[in-house]
Parts: structure tokens; C-alpha cells; sequence
């Protein structure tokens, strides 16, 4: 092979390799230049947002602390707390860390897209409730915060997330869902659950699996040191009082006022009517407009045709029209109706 040929092709691989190496936002060293300054930038945004809830508290975490939660050392925490502290968003008080009001402000950006994220996930999503928050976990460091107020204005400004936490505006206002864990409530209430503690995991894995959503109305029956039970307007539930504490709750105005006991248009039998309150919270995006296109809306009087053998299949006639619904998704439809008697006990 002619040593100029030979030149050639090496001249073009080293091109090629140069390419490949150096290619703005496309080359190896670009992309991994950008991978570490997003996982330097999780880090810090992950500390600051510690940080911040745990002042929320009331206990201020230490460096020890902080390299638990980030799963880093602490000679590691310290060098974050460092730079931290060059760029004034946190200080050291004694053993406590604080934010600065700078870094108070960018926690609670970090915050914002956190939940915003949660939000799209459950309205405009197929992601089940135990994925919503690893989901928002990755995507609350790649919005900035003109895609944020975007988001915002596309979920219509929504102000709290699908766990009931208070989603601060873009210039950092937070209303609070204003309410207190089960485990300290009176007995025989009328409650409304606002918020489900989505941290731990394996804690709100347990929630979910129970059937709990925000918006939920529970009562409480008997709250003692070996568990808490409690009841929807369908079933009872039975938790540990440290699982129950992670749900928050308010009190009811006062009783419904009802043409007849409220219940689910499952329960509803071939020849009985019943007439629509309203879709679950728990019924979300696609699914909650589906049923809504059906003409399932307040007020709307359904009545049950027939049933499968079975019978979690059932026909309904709505506005003329005759619908088939599965038991699953009649059970999210409340209803009130005097064909259907009170399940609850006393």
C-alpha cells in the first residue's frame, strides 16, 4: 500500500477518533463532562432539599446525616457542605446545617419540579403510584424553571402534588395541606385524608397497596398503641401505628347531607339505580376521562341492566345509552342511591 494511501486512512481515523471523542454534545468527552456536572448538580440539589425538609421539622440534619441519606461518605459530605457554603446556600450552626435564604430558594424550586412532575405523572400518565416518585426523583434536576412554570400552566397551576404535598408557587409560597397524622385524631369522625407521606417507599408501597389516596373520607375506630383501624366508606383497614402516622388528615365540616347511604356504583344490582356523586381522586388522566366521556358525571342517574355470571361485569344505562363497566372501575364511581344499604358498621 503507497505510504500517501497509508497517510490518508490515518489521518481520517484520527479524525474520526477526534470526532467521536470531541464532538460538541455529541462526542464521549462531552457527554461524560455532562453526566458529572448532572451528578454533582443531583448531589447538591438532593442536599439542599434535605436540608430544607428536614428544617421544615424542625431538625436540622448534620454532615453525618446528610452522607446517609446521599449514600456518601462523610469526608464527602463535608467537601458538598463546602462548596455549598462558597456558593452561601448552606452554613454550619454547632453540628446543625441550615440553609441561607438563597439556598431556601432553590430547595424549594427543586421542590417544585419534584411535585409538578408527580402531578403530570398521575393526571396525564399510565405510571402506577409506586413509580411517581423515583420518576420525579430524576426529572426534578433536568427542568429548569421556565419548563417548570410550563408545566404548572399546562396541569392548570395545581397547588398540591397527587400525595397532598403543597407544590410552592415560582415565587415560593407554599399553602399547606393543614393536616395531622391519623394517629393523633378523636374517634368516630368524619375525616378526610389530604396527605399520604410518600417516604419511605416501602411505607407508602404499603399505603397504596391498601387502597388510600388523597381526598379519600376515613373514619377513625380505634387508635391504640398496637394499631390503628379505620374505615372507608367500603372496608376496614388495620396498620401499625407508625405506617398510620404517614397519613395526614382533616376533620369534616360536618355530614353529608344524602338523598340515601353513598356507596359505589358496584354495589348497585340488575335493577337498581343509583345517582353519580362524583369520579375517586384515586381514578386519574386517561382512565378519569374515559368515564367522564361515557357521561359519568355528577348527578347523572345509572341504572344497572345486567350482569355477567359473574358479576364483575355489568351493563349500566346512562343518558340512553348502555355502558359496560368492569367491577374495578365501578368501584371508583361514588354514588348515593336508597337501593343501597350502609356497609359501614356502627
Amino acid at each position: 500500500m503507497p505510504q500517501s494511501l497509508t497517510a490518508l486512512l490515518i489521518g481520517t481515523l484520527a479524525a474520526l477518533l477526534g470526532l467521536l471523542l470531541f464532538w460538541p454534545e455529541r462526542g464521549i468527552l462531552w457527554r461524560w463532562q455532562r453526566a458529572r456536572r448532572l451528578t454533582e448538580r443531583a448531589l447538591t440539589e438532593d442536599a439542599l432539599k434535605y436540608i430544607h425538609g428536614r428544617e421544615m421539622k424542625g431538625h436540622p440534619p448534620t454532615i453525618e446525616s446528610v452522607a446517609g441519606m446521599l449514600n456518601i461518605t462523610v469526608n464527602e459530605a463535608a467537601d458538598l457542605l463546602s462548596r455549598l457554603e462558597a456558593h452561601e446556600l448552606a452554613r454550619l450552626k454547632g453540628d446543625e446545617l441550615h440553609l441561607t435564604p438563597q439556598g431556601r430558594d432553590y430547595a424549594l424550586r427543586i421542590v417544585r419540579a419534584h411535585r409538578l412532575w408527580e402531578r403530570y405523572l398521575a393526571d396525564e400518565t399510565g405510571f402506577s403510584e409506586v413509580e411517581w416518585h423515583a420518576q420525579a426523583e430524576h426529572y426534578e434536576h433536568t427542568l429548569s424553571a421556565a419548563e417548570a412554570d410550563a408545566l404548572s400552566a399546562k396541569l392548570g397551576h395545581p397547588t398540591h402534588d397527587p400525595h397532598g404535598d403543597p407544590i410552592p408557587t415560582a415565587n415560593g409560597e407554599v399553602v399547606s395541606h393543614g393536616g395531622h397524622p391519623l394517629t393523633t385524631v378523636s374517634i368516630d369522625k368524619p375525616l378526610r385524608i389530604v396527605h399520604l407521606e410518600d417516604e419511605p417507599e416501602v411505607v407508602y408501597a404499603q399505603l397504596v397497596a391498601e387502597g388510600l389516596h388523597a381526598g379519600m373520607e376515613v373514619r377513625a375506630m380505634e387508635i391504640s398503641p398496637l394499631r390503628v383501624r379505620f374505615w372507608d366508606d367500603r372496608e376496614e383497614h388495620v396498620l401499625a401505628p407508625i405506617v398510620a402516622a404517614n397519613i395526614f388528615v382533616e376533620p369534616l365540616p360536618g355530614e353529608r347531607e344524602e338523598t340515601g347511604p353513598c356507596k359505589r356504583l358496584s354495589d348497585l344490582e340488575p335493577g337498581q339505580k343509583g345517582k353519580v356523586l362524583g369520579i375517586s381522586p384515586a381514578c386519574r388522566g386517561a382512565d378519569r376521562d374515559r368515564l367522564m366521556d361515557l357521561g359519568i358525571l355528577r348527578d347523572t342517574t345509572l341504572e344497572v341492566e345486567f350482569a355477567n355470571a359473574n358479576g364483575n361485569l355489568k351493563a349500566y344505562r346512562v343518558r340512553g345509552a348502555l355502558i359496560a363497566l368492569r367491577e374495578e372501575q365501578a368501584n371508583l364511581i361514588n354514588i348515593t342511591s336508597p337501593d343501597c344499604p350502609d356497609k359501614v358498621p356502627d
